[in-house]
């Protein structure tokens, strides 16, 4: 029976609604006395960490996780234009994380911190549930897999034979073929954090507007199959 070894890759992607955001944003002040910064900073974040702790619900949201670091303070000397170097500047800093899983409310809630004295909105990423995610990835490598079977289907229906047998199914390069490396058998992209960005109501004050972006997740696989007459 003539038989022939044949490798292939195999590739599936699929993009899913995002289903859940983290926010990160912190409070920040500067000036030349210490402890009015520190009590700024630390009067600032305790309305944060009010607004926050008011939404928060592990189960019904719309906050389900949040943390804060602790309050850093630290003091430099600038230099001006002209080379000299200025009095003591002090600072002090406080981020959170929020993840929200209702987009409505998460652009109420920056909306309102936007407009706080001393808070900074810094980036949103979208993400799936861990669940969710979990299914993905399932589905994306068996789609994968199936990718690879009829990729050496073809190639054996080519050179005149019919039927195709799996003898390895492997994480791109642990097949032996360094040649097919990509660096893992799966990829799970979660939309980059970005700036937020406002969008100006004409008779009214700045509307902060809030796109989820999709999530991809996609899988690669590396396949050697036996395709024989039959």
């Amino acid at each position: 029976m003539t038989e022939t070894v044949i490798t292939v890759q195999g590739r599936d992607v699929a993009r899913h609604a995002a289903e859940r955001a983290v926010v990160r944003l912190g409070v920040s002040f500067d000036g030349p006395a210490r402890d009015a910064v520190f009590t700024d900073a630390s009067t600032a974040a305790e309305s944060l960490r009010g607004a926050i702790e008011s939404l928060h619900d592990s189960s019904a949201g719309p906050i389900t996780t949040w943390s804060s670091d602790s309050i850093q303070v630290w003091s430099d000397r600038p230099w001006n234009q002209d080379g000299k170097q200025l009095p003591l500047v002090y600072h002090a800093r406080i981020g959170f994380t929020a993840e929200f899983d209702d987009f409505d409310a998460l652009s109420r809630f920056l909306e309102r911190q936007a407009a706080a004295d001393g808070v900074a909105i810094s980036w949103v990423e979208w993400k799936l549930t861990d669940e969710r995610k979990d299914a993905a990835t399932t589905e994306v490598r068996a789609r994968a897999v199936a990718d690879a079977t009829r990729k050496a289907q073809t190639y054996a229906d080519a050179i005149g034979l019919t039927r195709v047998r799996a003898i390895a199914i492997a994480d791109p390069g642990m097949l032996g073929d360094q040649s097919s490396a990509s660096g893992g058998g799966f990829e799970f992209a979660a939309a980059a954090p970005r700036m937020m960005k406002a969008s100006m109501d004409s008779a009214a004050s700045p509307e902060l507007s809030l796109k989820p972006e999709e999530i991809e997740v996609a899988a690669v696989v590396d396949a050697r199959f036996v395709a024989s007459a039959g």
